[in-house]
């Protein structure tokens, strides 16, 4: 009831013409945008407004390109498929970097038996031949238990379900199905708290956010010689691999016509590095978000990557790529 009166005040008091900049998108970059999105409107005493939907990544695209947003978040860069829909319906668009995130695998804090996980292991857990097949924990690794693998990842129209698969099974989407999955990241967190055979993955925000209810497991590369934590130092240094990556904001070109939206995405970059921080996600260098704003001012159209995701870019590479639609 609190609640109600509360947002009626506030509508209330809001300017009855406030203009509004429609973003949508990824559960992943959603923490970011709505930290930055807050900041804003308190800085535009509600002339302002920012709305911020999570319909995932894909689901955040079909909408960007059907000119119903602004703003599209995105935890992967722009498939070939969602290139050609917004060519098709004449939109074009500035690719972002933000932020960098370590895609974090979380198990229960009761699981004694993981102490790290190889990119083999994980592979075996998740690939397309496991559906139905690799159901128990020792079949994974013969010294683990002979319990049920309870799996919780994200959906089909997640950038995060597309780079772990990716990354880990060396092809977009290319995973078994028999898992429970979800666009919202916090029905993942309490699948896996409630189950000690429970095992998922999701960005590092929402692992750093239930520390008390997860535990994120070390991830051994291939070649690599020891097994890596997820953390802003180790996504910065390089070490956290194959599971770090930038993620982004797309900006409509149409939209920035629109002063409120090229007010919004300016005050973005300018205070992206401590708002990226507080919401638990690693910044990008001050380089990078100095060439971003350039990239934004200069109207630099396109993506960077040209519809295939590349695991290990390097931002700096990125931001001055040409850009292709």
């Amino acid at each position: 009831m609190k609640y109600w009166l509360i947002a009626g005040a506030l509508a209330a008091a809001a300017p009855v013409h406030a203009q509004i900049v429609k973003v949508d998108g990824s559960s992943t970059v959603y923490p970011i945008t709505e930290a930055v999105a807050e900041e804003f409107q308190k800085m535009k005493r509600g002339a302002i407004k920012v709305t911020v939907g999570i319909s995932g990544t894909g689901g955040g695209f079909k909408k960007f390109c059907r000119s119903e947003t602004d703003v599209s978040d995105a935890s992967r860069p722009i498939s070939a498929k969602e290139m050609k829909a917004c060519a098709e319906a004449g939109i074009k668009y500035i690719e972002l970097p933000v932020a960098f995130d370590a895609l974090t695998v979380v198990i229960n804090p009761k699981n004694s038996w993981i102490k790290e996980l190889k990119v083999e292991e994980l592979k075996k857990m998740w690939e397309p031949v496991a559906q139905g097949k690799i159901t128990h924990w020792n079949q994974v690794n013969p010294s683990w238990p002979n319990a049920p693998l309870k799996l919780f990842g994200p959906g089909a129209d997640s950038g995060t379900f597309d780079y772990f698969t990716d990354a880990i099974n060396g092809k977009e989407k290319s995973s078994r199905g028999d898992f429970t999955a979800s666009e919202d990241d916090n029905v993942l967190v309490q699948g896996v708290s409630r189950d000690v055979n429970a095992i998922g993955y999701f960005g590092l925000a929402y692992y750093v956010e239930n520390k008390d209810k997860l535990k994120a497991a070390p991830i051994l590369n291939k070649g690599a010689s020891k097994a890596v934590s997820p953390s802003l130092e180790t996504v910065m240094d390089g070490s956290y691999q194959p599971l770090a990556r930038p993620i982004f904001i797309y900006v409509s070109d149409k939209s920035m016509n629109k002063p409120e939206v090229r007010e919004f995405i300016e005050f973005y970059l300018k205070h992206a590095p401590a708002l990226v921080k507080e919401v638990g996600y690693v910044p990008l260098s001050a380089q990078h978000y100095a060439q971003a704003l350039k990239n934004f001012s200069t109207k630099k159209l396109g993506t960077g990557f040209g519809g295939k995701n590349e695991v290990g870019i390097r931002v700096e590479e990125l931001l001055v790529r040409e850009g292709k639609l």
